[in-house]
């Protein structure tokens, strides 16, 4: 009568067991077939246009200097 029930009992261990290494490698098979997502791309920053100042030169000596003009050259 025990040896019924340690047959029994085995047989359900292994089945648990296999069952659950197919579910497993069909898991593994289907994860290795996806193609991995391209990383989204990136937009350049546009870089800054370049800014440039004149500055004006007095003659007098003791004359103070105006603040720099400023331009801006559009493409």
């Amino acid at each position: 009568m025990f040896i019924g029930i340690l047959y029994l009992f085995l047989t359900f261990v292994i089945c648990f067991i296999l069952v659950h290494l197919i579910k497993l490698a069909h898991m593994g098979l289907k994860s290795t077939k996806k193609k991995p997502e391209p990383p989204p791309e990136k937009k350049p920053e546009p870089k800054p246009e370049p800014v440039y100042y004149i500055v004006e030169k007095k003659r007098s000596k003791k004359a103070s200097y105006s603040e720099p003009k400023e331009i801006k050259f559009k493409k």
